[in-house]
């Protein structure tokens, strides 16, 4: 779970380094515990340190060396702390070699032991320090540098996408199994990344690597072949993101910046789909699936919130729907049969254990979609059809455009697939950018957030589809402002969490006027008369200010959209929260923005 950069130039310069932070600063989401570079020339410049990228900036050479490659990264710890000495690139014995790697290589502890035994030093606690040193060995029994990177990879196990560098050699060597690497075309410039972001602000052209796939790039060419060394032919694409998109633009945070981006990610992920006109909804991925016997969501985090509200829309509709952890997703206690359509939903289509999920449905014979927002991730490329979101680049590791643009999205595939699409939600849906534009322009987040921000715990309620919403509201709070935060279903909070109610937390109660506020309003009473404070998130106000202590309005409209625009509210509560506490609010302690490993 780290960020890879790569940059090759025609021509030698002193600006690869440069590239290279610029790339890094841009991934930094990916991972953030340590970071660093190597320049290849006649030798090898390598440059690292623990902590941000802003650490390893302040801690190099004034004199930037020249090289027509580099490589960089920045890491989420796997195998040993973050330190200087773990930190990316790892090097062999004499340090003619740089490698870059992201994933797990299963087998590493038994390659370092045979490596070990043959007299290589090694200097770090991680897995990818093997590869650099197998790498030698294969130059040491006078292997050519692509031969000697071929058979290294394929002695290992595990997922990976690997960048190396040799000194003397103008060329950036990759490779990816079940992690993402993308390469950059501009003109007969080229870089290497992760994800796209990373080089964004210099070329919108890009190939994708596919597993098992192994790129040259020696510029003015790139050279893609397959496993066995034959020729593939690739497609250079344009992805559809605005450079812009990957800046703050002038917001303190990438998070709030995408909070209020959220208006213009929904028209995205509306455009073209819902035909007020003729009441329909179209999904172009849908027009091929036959209509399933049951539905399967699998998805981690915050996507599996979204598959929560989705499965009950599909259920409302007459669908049979359930959702999963896909990390549980196992074949021995789940029936998944060729009848069964399993939706994979990924914000980076790059979620190992959600791909993983897919991988067992299309071994049993399951029809599967991903509903994703990256074109040519993993996801799409293991699903059987795919359904873009359309939100654009996400940054900070806290899902929020790209959350609501799920919600959107599953909410149109439940009208697409039931054929069910009445006024009410036409209208419902087409005015969302709107009204959440209202509350952007109305919250009184901040001040709550001020109010709150020094409380024990939260507890954020919610009944029906709202429930979703709730617990999505809890990890927000729990994943940047680093407090306990709890998400209920509002009939559970009697049966056990009610003990946990105290004048220090305040409880965070999601009321939907439509069906919902008198049998809320009871749940509120027992949780004033324990003393929590009470903020109603509600289209309803009137009914229920006389029992909260405050209001945070969300605009009247179908309640199967309430949960959406409650959620906006919730957004801004916790990034008040953690802005109040001084948090890194778009780099959460311990956590990465793309979990590619299970």
């Amino acid at each position: 779970m780290c960020g890879i950069i790569g940059y090759a130039s025609p021509r030698s310069g002193r600006n690869v380094r440069d590239v290279l932070l610029d790339g890094l600063s841009c991934l930094e989401y990916r991972g953030y515990d340590s970071a660093g570079v190597a320049v290849a020339n006649s030798s090898i410049a390598v440059h690292k340190r623990e902590g941000e990228v802003s650490t390893l900036e302040d801690a190099l050479p004034d004199r930037a060396p020249d090289g027509y490659a580099g490589i960089g990264h920045t890491r989420w710890s796997t195998h040993g702390q973050p330190s200087d000495r773990n930190a990316h690139p790892h090097t062999d014995c004499d340090d003619r070699i740089a490698v870059v790697h992201n994933g797990i290589i299963e087998n590493a502890h038994t390659l370092r032991d045979a490596l070990e035994a043959d007299g290589h030093t090694f200097t770090s606690e991680t897995d990818t320090e093997v590869i650099p040193h197998l790498i030698e060995k294969g130059l040491d029994r006078g292997d050519d540098v692509e031969t000697a990177f071929r058979r290294a990879v394929d002695r290992l196990e595990g997922s990976y996408a690997v960048a190396a560098v040799c000194a003397g050699h103008r060329t950036i060597y990759a490779t990816r199994q079940q992690s993402p690497l993308v390469i950059g075309v501009d003109g007969g410039r080229y870089f290497l990344a992760s994800d796209v972001p990373a080089f964004l602000e210099y070329t919108d052209d890009v190939i994708y690597l596919e597993d098992g796939q192994f790129a040259a790039i020696r510029p003015p060419d790139v050279e893609v072949t397959d496993r066995h060394g034959g020729l593939v032919e690739t497609d250079v694409e344009t992805v559809d993101w605005d450079p812009e998109d990957a800046t703050k633009n002038g917001y303190d945070h990438y998070m709030l910046k995408e909070i209020r981006e959220q208006p213009h990610a929904l028209r995205k992920c509306l455009r073209g789909r819902v035909d007020a006109p003729g009441r329909s909804v179209s999904i172009d991925a849908v027009e091929a699936i036959t209509e399933p016997n049951h539905v399967h969501f699998v998805a981690c985090g915050t996507s599996y919130h979204a598959s929560l509200y989705a499965a009950r829309l599909f259920r409302e509709r007459g669908m049979r729907a359930t959702p999963f952890l896909a990390s549980q997703y196992d074949l021995d206690a789940i029936p998944i049969g060729t009848d069964t359509l399993v939706v994979g939903v990924t914000q980076s289509g790059e979620t190992a254990d959600t791909v993983s999920a897919l991988q067992v449905a299309n071994d049993v014979g399951a029809t599967t979609l991903t509903v994703t927002n990256v074109v040519g991730s993993s996801a799409t490329r293991e699903a059987d059809h795919a359904m873009y979101i359309r939100a654009g680049p996400e940054i900070s590791v806290a899902a929020t455009k790209t959350f609501v643009s799920q919600q959107a999205a599953l909410a149109m595939l439940s009208s697409a697939f039931s054929g069910e699409c009445t006024r009410e939600f036409v209208t419902g849906i087409r005015a969302l950018p709107d009204r959440i534009q209202s509350i952007l322009d109305q919250s009184r987040a901040k001040a709550i957030a001020a109010e709150y921000a020094d409380a024990d715990a939260y507890f954020p309620i919610g009944r029906g589809s709202n429930a979703a919403a709730a617990l999505e509201g809890a990890l927000k709070i729990k994943e940047i402002t680093y407090k306990h935060a709890e998400g209920f279903p509002a009939g559970e909070l009697k049966h056990g969490p009610l003990a946990l109610v105290t004048d220090r937390t305040p409880v965070f109660a999601i009321v939907d006027g439509d069906s919902e506020a008198e049998t809320m309003i009871g749940t509120l009473n027992e949780v004033d008369a324990r003393g929590a404070p009470v903020i109603a998130v509600t289209d309803c106000p009137e009914t229920i200010e006389p029992h909260a202590d405050h209001v945070l309005e969300v605009p009247e409209t179908d309640s199967r959209f309430t949960p959406i625009l409650a959620t906006v509210q919730l957004q801004l509560v916790s990034y008040w929260i953690a802005n109040r506490l001084g948090r890194s609010i778009d780099k959460p302690r311990n956590l990465a923005k793309s979990v590619t490993v299970e």
